[in-house]
């Protein structure tokens, strides 16, 4: 998570989906000067969008890293009456039950060992009446177009391999809904971000390929039964045809919402 390709990751996945995801969270009906926290926030490239989106919110941004951390706050050093990053473990939160009314954690289930514990941990912070946000990486809803390699064996075989090796679960996207549902919240949801060469930049998305081909190639290769070379291969032909205006590629990414419930005082 710490190497230079995941900035890459960042920036290119936050461009590709924050135009889907701006209209979800519309539903929450957030007051002008509610309080958000984005979990796992990794350089800063959604609580940023939500700073700006909600120019009267308090928006903090937690992450492990304290480099994203630093990155961050010089990033968007302009945001900071109402953007505060800082580094912190989103197992363990130093906040208070019931302190935000919107708690969004991106891209950090699928990378994370018992994502479940992570999850309670966000819905404590959750205010009643307030909204978890979470995007669910399942790396079995990636389809491209098949060349001399199949990309499907590279999903199945390298991160779902991977994370089976790592105490992780590459197929997370899938079982949030129920986990939020043990976990109490109502009105779930699942939406999908439809990362695909229709909707997105061709570019664009072959940019977040790129970064994860740099930055887990030899990862993958390490758990699995790919070398290093074979997953660079596999990659560049996913690559490839993105970039081929003759084919067609999608990646489908859940966003899983509930709400905290009001306690029966409170109703």
């Amino acid at each position: 998570m710490a190497d230079e390709s995941m900035l890459r990751t960042l920036a290119a996945q936050a461009a590709a989906i924050w135009p889907q995801e701006r209209g979800l969270l519309d539903r929450y009906w957030l007051a002008a000067d509610c309080c958000v926290l984005d979990a796992g926030c990794g350089s800063g490239e959604f609580a940023s969008r939500l700073a700006r989106a909600y120019p009267r919110a308090q928006v903090t941004g937690v992450d492990v890293l304290a480099s994203s951390i630093a990155l961050a706050g010089d990033r968007y050093a302009a945001l900071a009456s109402h953007l505060h990053f800082e580094q912190g473990d989103a197992f363990a939160l130093r906040f208070a039950d019931a302190s935000f009314d919107l708690v969004a954690c991106r891209h950090v289930t699928q990378a994370v060992p018992q994502a479940d514990r992570l999850l309670a941990e966000l819905v404590r912070v959750t205010r009643p009446g307030g909204w978890l946000h979470v995007l669910s990486e399942d790396y079995s809803m990636l389809q491209m177009m098949s060349g001399p390699l199949d990309p499907d064996r590279l999903w199945r075989d390298g991160p779902v391999q991977f994370a089976a090796a790592t105490g992780t679960d590459a197929r997370i996207g899938r079982k949030t809904w129920s986990i939020l549902k043990r976990l109490g919240l109502v009105d779930l949801r699942v939406d999908y971000v439809i990362v695909d060469t229709l909707r997105v930049d061709r570019e664009t998305f072959a940019d977040i390929m790129i970064a994860w081909r740099d930055g887990y190639a030899e990862s993958l290769a390490a758990h699995s039964a790919f070398s290093a070379a074979e997953v660079r291969q596999h990659f560049d032909e996913i690559i490839h045809s993105i970039r081929d205006p003759n084919d067609y590629a999608v990646w489908f990414v859940p966003v899983v919402s509930g709400q905290r419930p009001l306690a029966l005082t409170e109703k």
